[in-house]
């Protein structure tokens, strides 16, 4: 089996992905710290990041159908100047000195809306670069680049502060932008074209493409349930442990030992091969349920922050292993659409966590939204096993349907 990387076109693929993720990670330390020291107001974070995370979540679907409409590397290129700009403008705007908070919005709406576009266009890049038998590897080498980002992110967003400033976090994720552009623009990329129809028509068609595999939409149930999951221990754990778990080090800590789990997690799935993938990562997923039923119980802090690790490590398998999944099953001329739903369940998922989570935790305290919501992943990830698609998935003699949908 040819390494991926010895492929040109997936080869610079990697190395764009590669520079903008990283610009990315050092983006919400940033903004973050930029926002609050230029308002004074967690309020106005908020606003901020609502900007970004509205109309990603309202463009999603329609970013689906233009990743399968046109080429991927087209969109993807496209989407790449647009956050460059709004990026630079940003950056621009921190280091003029006196920075508008509507300016900082409204680019933040901008680069969002563009990342709807960006967001389904992954998954048909690397199978528009990369042979079937190398899914799996290019879809694991991707993971660990997104896991390195994350653990470094904030380390390096922290030393750009701390010497030159936020302004320049932003500039260097706008130029990491403009070369993943550059990088692409040089990339030729398979894509089959769909007809032209109407908006509603494709819509229709990408959510029949879901709705067809119960091995897909039984585990979507069961990542946005995560997802959800994910933004109760966000929401309510930094209180938690700064009040009765030993303090923000602690907290830092656990969030450590989770970036840590997800790399290894990135790392396992690009060698392992299981024969039942789906059924494999989803019950990988399912082992969330332990650190947030061990955080309502007040267990030990160092087995809460080891279960963090093993739960992260079993969302940095699944990654990969869902990705090659949906790749291979998938027609190519639907997978943007397929994916964009994907995306928008997965994340429409959290800010309802964000919104639940502190009502709950008021009325009731933070022990009940954590066992709610350790009870509900660990129901839904366990609960795709009894899904026959999910058990049959990647069994060939009991799944000639699949077979049937690889491409020629």
């Amino acid at each position: 089996m040819p390494h991926p990387l010895r492929t040109r076109a997936f080869r610079l693929l990697f190395i764009g992905r590669t520079l903008s993720l990283a610009g990315d990670a050092v983006i919400p330390t940033a903004l973050s710290l930029a926002v609050y020291l230029a308002t004074g107001s967690t309020g106005a974070l908020a606003l901020v990041l609502g900007c970004a995370m509205v109309p990603k979540l309202l463009l999603l679907p329609l970013g689906g159908v233009v990743g399968d409409r046109f080429n991927a590397r087209t969109v993807a290129l496209t989407t790449d100047l647009v956050r460059c700009a709004t990026q630079l403008f940003v950056g621009a705007e921190l280091l003029g000195g006196s920075p508008a908070l509507w300016q900082i919005a409204l680019a933040e709406a901008v680069g969002g809306a563009a990342g709807a576009f960006a967001m389904p266009t992954a998954s048909p890049l690397i199978r528009g670069t990369v042979a079937e038998s190398g899914l799996l590897r290019a879809n694991s080498l991707m993971a660990v680049v997104n896991s390195t980002t994350r653990l470094g992110g904030p380390a390096l967003a922290g030393l750009l502060i701390l010497t030159a400033g936020p302004g320049w976090a932003f500039v260097l994720d706008g130029a990491t932008f403009a070369v993943s552009a550059a990088l692409l623009s040089a990339v030729e990329v398979r894509h089959v074209p769909i007809p032209r129809r109407s908006l509603l028509t494709d819509l229709k068609e990408g959510w029949g493409e879901v709705r067809s595999r119960d091995w897909y939409w039984t585990s979507l149930i069961g990542h946005a349930t995560w997802n959800g999951a994910a933004a109760v221990l966000m929401t309510v754990g930094p209180a938690l442990f700064l009040r009765e778990l030993g303090g923000k080090g602690v907290w830092v800590a656990l969030l450590q030992t989770g970036a840590v789990g997800l790399l290894l997690g990135s790392l396992l799935a690009g060698r392992a091969r299981p024969r039942r993938p789906v059924l494999v990562a989803n019950l990988g997923l399912a082992t969330y349920a332990l650190p947030l039923g061990l955080l309502a119980a007040h267990a030990p802090v160092a087995l809460t922050i080891a279960a963090y690790g093993v739960a992260q490590a079993g969302l940095g398998f699944l990654g990969p292993v869902w990705d090659s999944s949906v790749q291979s099953a998938v027609p190519a001329h639907a997978l943007a659409r397929v994916t964009s739903y994907d995306w928008l369940l997965s994340l429409g998922a959290m800010p309802l966590g964000y919104a639940l989570a502190p009502l709950a935790a008021s009325a009731w305290g933070a022990e009940v939204p954590l066992a709610i919501a350790a009870a509900a992943v660990g129901a839904a990830c366990l609960g795709t096993a009894a899904v026959p698609g999910v058990r049959r998935f990647g069994v060939p003699d009991k799944q000639p349907e699949r077979a049937a949908e690889l491409p020629a």
